[in-house]
């Protein structure tokens, strides 16, 4: 035990243990360890005192390896294996003076920290525990040891339990990175369900019953409980109601549990999480060092590529952190509903972030393991480039060769794009702190994050990241020696949005990030931004519920007046109010209890129409209780990014002052570009600035043509350098292939457009730019960037000062070269910029016209004197610590931004979706008034509104944006009011106002617009405008859209439609109905809509009068039997009416159509009719009252009047008279045949189905007559008296109202009969 504690002393001599006594054998630790294994009892000295991986770090052992790395490979892992066995056995053979124990220094190992390894599932006491339980230790050792953290601090398993309880969500959060947290956050889940296990019952069946047509029913059932009420059997009408809420809750659950496995495919999608195990002694491992097995894993993954090769991979891990790692880390996959926050995430290109992260690291995705800053390597040399955003400086690495991935990955940069979270095209610049970036990931555990509480705010971001100090865990007596022990502090630095990259949103770069995981689930920006789903019910469900209750007051007042008819006297034994509720349970028929299961099974056929729709493809029906709403929109609001447009730009023309180009015509762009930049032969290849004279072929030797193709050169060489791109180059399928990195993808389209004629961005990095001639290949146009001025939306303009180099390609200069501003904007900033031209204005205004988004690009040549007055005052300006901005304006103004050569126009088109012209051209003439909601800028909004031919030609477009005072929204308004046929234009800071002081006003005014743009919209605003027009005007709303910052606006919509969209099917998955085009969705309004709505308007009304037909007859028969309540038709009668004897007949006419699908497009105007609800409406409603009851008069009338009526049975013991039965036979069976006939006069387009329910009905109900011999006299039904008499019947209660129908058609004939011309 006493060596164990013979601790260094400084200024004791080293007889024993001199510098001189080293040998190689002793340098190398697998020697060492196996003679430390071998002789236990040998004192210890320096080497060994001192723990063997602090020995790889310090001493270069690369030569001395090489050299022992050619024995046998198998026989030397052998030998680890064993050394690794033994070392773990015997406690007391190789502790170091800290009481640590050692490990045996793998020959195969890496010597210094790895970023694999494996946690052990029996991990033995630590040296220091053991030691600790016999003896005191020293106060340094005894103070690390009690706060030994956990040897996994990324382990999933276990963190709830561990967890003293839920996070406070109102309270900022200090995150571990790495590690286990001490409370709960929300688990990282999409949840589109709108019920739990638990709600589901209560919630259904509150909706179910809170229809008044259902409690109807549910009082009429519980009231047969009273014996004095009852009527027949109890299941007669308790079966109908508990059939009906079956089927309806069924379907809300087979709806629920479709969401639900729609949301597990989304929360399963897998994740490369990084997960930490702290280097600390006793854990099994060498500090710093991965388990053998997972080491030779992953060698054996890389194949046999040499030893060298391995060594080299080890170097290329050298931390920037002196000595032992913290922790060392291994990849393992999750799914992103385990992400838990603390959680460090890699992402890779096009991936969506699953939570909200801040980003710790950016780099290459060619390294196979994020490397930090190497200072060590020759080939890079870290400079410090002071790029300031928000006040963090980034560590930019200088790369030798022109692989611009490589430098974009290290620079700490990341693009991403937010299309699905704000609606912006525009890709975001995403930044990594110096603090994280230049981090070695072993030290990742030292991070704590401190976040403020859950925000909806997607442009905000405030936090810090500290760097702790990096904690000792063992002794270490050279440390003293070699250098005092300095006390470290904590580091910090700020996060702003810079630094995020919320859920949603996808990554752009070709670089792999870093990201800790800071907001989960229901916490992050896109779930707070986000509505929670509801329950929706169509506005046919509504208009029944009202018409259901008309009739109950119909029931209730029948029902008084027979009682009042016998003079409220007793019937047999029953007081009057009895016998009036009997009547009230004998007419319950009238308010059909049929209704809303034919209703709702009627949804499915529809939703089944609409999914197998083979025009159509992939549209899936999510809520299949709203279909006949998608026939009775007045309102649709439309996003704009992947909705209406692909997100796609295309250059489509461009103007150089006397002539322009576009389509085919960009093919002479492109010969003007090869003679401008191609060597001649026999010439040196020298580099082309803007003064290198033009030279034109001897066949365009004209003075015209030299002009244009001099300025075409111009034009074009501007377009290929004023601008914020860098080239990255991808491999796919073993092809190289170069993409091309923006904030805007209207500068990509620029870019991809110059080299489609010729001149390709070959590189740019801060510093210089190179393009290349496509024709010949060579590099012919070189130029150092000397400023850059970004584009702004308040600038709307971007500029870019460059110096060309000059002289033969070989042997370029940059000394004396050229210097010259080039600057591309919007017309309205650049025209009082630009010289005096007479064309600028007329030409932007024919390009708007055409819905291009046009730039307008000039240049300005600068002397070398000149450029330097301006770089000292833009310099001074700079430093000014009032009104910055302003300052450094005046400058640029002063300097660069006047009489700019005028070069030309180009006009970006945003491709729009197939077929999205003729469809809002369609859906406006269906009467379909369109806004578009938005997060994009103004003019995007405006260039897609007039492409898209949402503004019509000619259309006036009144816009309103920035605007901050009251006064001026009123007179915006008042202005609006008389001028109704114009376009609405509005931002988002100007539509708070107006929804915050003119509510009312504002949307009285807009709903009357033809077409309305809001732009820059939040989600909350755009699901606040979709509830403020359903509650104002009461009609139906649709809103579509593609993106998660669209599931507000879907949710809130009476209709919501979701399109699949490229980067997330977030929209898709919480919509009603999920189509892949924005053209599929007039066919689902204009057809698949209107069907559905015709028919269950004939639906319902026909089974409304199928029940109330029925109680008519009941209440003839009452009457001719002196008032008593008793009933006509018993239990099976009264069920199969309802069932078997109507119910397919009935049912077919959902298979009903009055216009084929080509006229129903064509003539939209069949749509627009739908609006004023006449399908289903009282005036139809009270005519098939009126048809109701005179059929039921007449069936009944006549069939008492020719038959008979003899006295009913009230006991079900007592069989009925066989006068009773005789007219009983005779009514029914024509109330039967007279349903069926009824049904085939509405018919409008026959279905083969159509007929087959109709004869097997018919043929099934004169079936059962044989089996009916407890209701029916059968005797009289064969009979010849029983037929002529059922003929009369039938023929008086048919023949009028047929006539009246045929009548009514052809005085006035109904829309459809038009277009068909019939």
């Amino acid at each position: 035990m006493a060596a164990s504690h013979h601790y260094h002393l400084p200024n004791e001599p080293d007889d024993a243990d001199s510098d001189l006594e080293l040998d190689l054998e002793e340098l190398d630790p697998l020697a060492a360890t196996s003679r430390s294994a071998a002789s236990p009892a040998r004192r210890q000295s320096k080497e060994y005192r001192k723990p063997y991986h602090e020995l790889g770090a310090r001493i270069p052992l690369r030569n001395l390896r090489v050299g022992r790395l050619r024995g046998n490979r198998r026989r030397q892992e052998s030998e680890d294996e064993d050394l690794r066995g033994l070392m773990e056995e015997e406690n007391g053979a190789n502790r170091n003076s800290a009481g640590s124990s050692g490990q045996s220094g793998d020959d195969d190992a890496p010597l210094l920290p790895s970023h694999s390894t494996r946690p052990h599932k029996h991990q033995r006491p630590s040296a220091l525990s053991r030691i600790g339980s016999n003896l005191r230790l020293p106060s340094f050792l005894s103070a690390s040891g009690a706060n030994t953290p956990k040897n996994l601090m990324g382990e999933s398993a276990g963190a709830e339990s561990d967890a003293d309880g839920e996070h406070d969500p109102t309270t900022q959060r200090t995150i571990s990175v790495g590690q286990l947290h001490a409370s709960r956050f929300p688990a990282n889940a999409v949840s589109n369900a709108k019920y739990t296990p638990w709600s589901f019952l209560p919630r259904t069946l509150y909706n179910e019953f809170s229809f008044f047509i259902n409690m109807y029913f549910l009082l009429v059932a519980l009231s047969q409980i009273i014996p004095a009420l009852r009527i027949g059997y109890l299941s007669t009408y308790i079966a109908p109601l508990a059939f009906v809420i079956t089927i309806t809750l069924s379907k809300e659950a087979l709806d629920d549990i479709a969401r639900r496995r729609r949301d597990a495919e989304a929360n399963s999608e897998p994740y490369t999480v990084l997960k930490f195990e702290e280097n600390r002694a006793g854990n099994g491992l060498a500090p710093g060092k991965s388990s053998i097995r997972k080491r030779k894993l992953r060698k054996g993954a890389r194949g046999e590529g040499g030893r060298l090769t391995d060594i080299e991979d080890e170097e290329q891990g050298l931390s920037t952190t002196k000595g032992l790692a913290t922790a060392s880390c291994w990849e393992i996959i999750k799914p992103s509903r385990n992400l838990k926050v603390g959680d460090v995430v890699k992402l890779g290109k096009d991936q969506r972030v699953p939570a909200d992260m801040v980003i710790l690291k950016s780099y290459s995705s060619d390294n196979a393991t994020p490397a930090a800053t190497q200072p060590n390597i020759p080939d890079i040399s870290p400079t410090l480039v002071d790029d300031r955003t928000d006040g963090l400086t980034k560590l930019v690495s200088q790369p030798t060769k022109s692989d611009t991935s490589a430098a974009a990955g290290a620079s700490g940069e990341a693009f991403i794009r937010t299309d699905q979270l704000d609606g912006e095209t525009d890709w975001k610049l995403r930044l990594t702190s110096p603090l994280t970036q230049n981090l070695d990931l072993g030290e990742y555990t030292r991070l704590r994050i401190v976040a403020g509480k859950p925000d909806r705010k997607v442009n905000e971001f405030y936090g810090t990241v500290e760097l702790q100090p990096k904690s000792q865990h063992q002794y270490d007596p050279h440390n003293q020696e070699d250098q005092p022990i300095t006390a470290e502090q904590t580091q910090s630095a700020p996060l702003s949005i810079d630094n995020t990259v919320w859920a949603n949103t996808v990554l752009a770069s070709s670089c792999s990030v870093l990201g800790v995981v800071v907001y989960t689930g229901p916490e992050t920006r896109q779930a707070l931004s986000t509505s929670p789903s509801r329950s929706k019910t169509g506005l046919l469900e509504y208009e029944i519920n009202s018409l259901t209750k008309f009739l109950c007051i119909f029931t209730l007042s029948l029902s008084f007046v027979l009682v009042a008819l016998a003079g409220f006297r007793k019937i047999d034994g029953r007081q009057w109010y009895s016998s009036m509720l009997r009547f009230l349970i004998l007419f319950s028929t009238i308010v059909p209890v049929g209704l809303r299961v034919n209703l709702d099974m009627g949804k499915s056929v529809y939703a089944w129409f609409i999914e197998h729709d083979k025009s159509i493809p992939g549209t899936v029906v999510r809520t299949s209780t709203i279909p006949e709403d998608l026939g009775r929109i007045e309102y649709l609001l439309s996003d704009k990014t992947g909705t209406l447009t692909q997100n796609e730009m295309e250059m489509k023309k461009i103007h150089i002052g006397t002539v322009s180009y576009a389509n085919e015509a960009m093919d002479e762009v492109s010969s003007y570009v090869q003679q401008s930049f191609s060597t001649p032969a026999g010439e040196v290849a020298s580099l082309v600035t803007p003064s290198s004279a033009y030279v034109a072929p001897l066949t365009s030797a004209t003075r015209t043509r030299r002009e244009i193709g001099s300025r075409v050169r111009d034009v074009v060489l501007a377009l290929a350098l004023c601008h914020n791109v860098t080239p990255t180059t991808d491999e796919e399928n073993g092809a190289i292939v170069t993409t091309y990195q923006a904030s805007s993808p209207d500068e990509i389209a620029i870019v991809r457009w110059t080299e489609n004629v010729g001149l390709r961005l070959l590189q740019r990095d801060r510093d210089s730019m190179t393009l290349q001639s496509c024709g010949s290949g060579e590099s012919l146009v070189r130029v150092r960037i000397l400023n850059v001025f970004p584009f702004t939306s308040e600038g709307k303009r971007m500029g870019i000062v460059v110096k060309f180099y000059h002289g033969p390609i070989s042997s370029s200069s940059v000394e004396d070269g050229e210097i010259w501003f080039y600057q591309k904007g919007a017309d309205t900033v650049m025209a009082t910029i630009v010289a005096a031209n007479d064309w600028l204005e007329e030409e932007t205004a024919n390009m708007a016209r055409e819905g291009l988004r046009t730039l307008v690009v000039g240049r300005k040549k600068l002397s070398a004197q000149s450029y330097q007055d301006f770089s000292a005052k833009h310099k001074q300006a700079s430093l000014a610590l009032h009104n910055r901005d302003t300052v450094v304006a005046d400058v640029v103004k002063e300097y660069l931004e006047n009489d700019l050569e005028l070069l030309g126009v180009t006009g970006v088109e945003d491709k729009l979706q197939k077929d999205v012209k003729p469809s809002l051209e369609l859906l406006r003439n269906a009467g379909i008034k369109i806004w578009m909601l938005t997060g994009d800028k103004v003019e995007t909004a405006r260039c897609v509104a007039v492409s898209s031919k949402l503004v019509a030609r000619g259309q006036y477009v009144h816009t309103i944006a920035k605007m901050k005072r009251k006064d001026l929204a009123h007179s915006s308004l008042d202005f609006l009011r008389g001028k109704t046929d114009a376009c609405l234009l509005i931002d988002g800071e100007s539509l708070a106002l107006m929804l915050t002081h003119y509510r009312q006003e504002f949307i009285s005014i807009a709903v009357q617009l033809p077409a309305v743009v809001a732009c820059r919209c939040s989600p909350t605003q755009k699901a606040d405008v979709a509830l403020l027009i359903r509650e104002y005007t009461k009609k139906r709303v649709c809103c579509i859209g593609d993106g998660g910052n669209d599931v507000s606006m879907i949710q809130a919509a009476d209709v919501g439609v979701g399109i699949v969209g490229k980067e997330g099917r977030q929209a898709s998955l919480a919509a009603d109905f999920s189509i892949e085009q924005f053209c599929y969705l007039v066919k689902l309004l204009v057809w698949h809509g209107r069907n559905s709505y015709k028919r269950s308007a004939k639906l319902s009304q026909f089974v409304i009068h199928r029940g109330l037909i029925i109680s008519i007859c009941q209440t003839v028969y009452s009457i001719a039997s002196a008032y008593e309540p008793n009933a006509l038709y018993k239990d099976w009668l009264l069920v199969g009416y309802s069932t078997v004897y109507t119910m397919a007949p009935v049912f077919s006419l959902v298979l009903d159509r009055d216009v084929d699908e080509s006229v129903a497009n064509l003539y939209p105007e069949l749509y627009a009719e739908l609006k004023s609800g006449r399908s289903l409406s009282y005036k139809s409603f009270f005519i098939w009252v009126l048809v109701s009851i005179y059929q039921g008069s007449m069936i009944q009338g006549l069939s008492q009047l020719l038959v008979g009526v003899g006295p009913s049975s009230t006991d079900p013991a007592v069989p009925d008279s066989t006068a009773f039965k005789k007219m009983v036979s005779v009514s029914f069976t024509v109330l039967v045949m007279n349903e069926l006939i009824m049904v085939a006069m509405e018919v409008t387009t026959w279905h083969w189905l159509m007929i087959t329910s109709i004869c097997g009905t018919a043929g099934i109900y004169f079936g059962s007559v044989p089996f009916l011999d407890r209701y029916f006299e059968l005797a009289f039904v064969s009979s010849l008296a029983f037929w002529w008499k059922f003929c009369v019947i039938a023929a008086v209660s048919l023949v009028p109202p047929y006539a009246a129908k045929i009548l009514g058609r052809t005085l006035r004939p109904p829309s459809y009969r038009k277009v068909r011309g019939i």
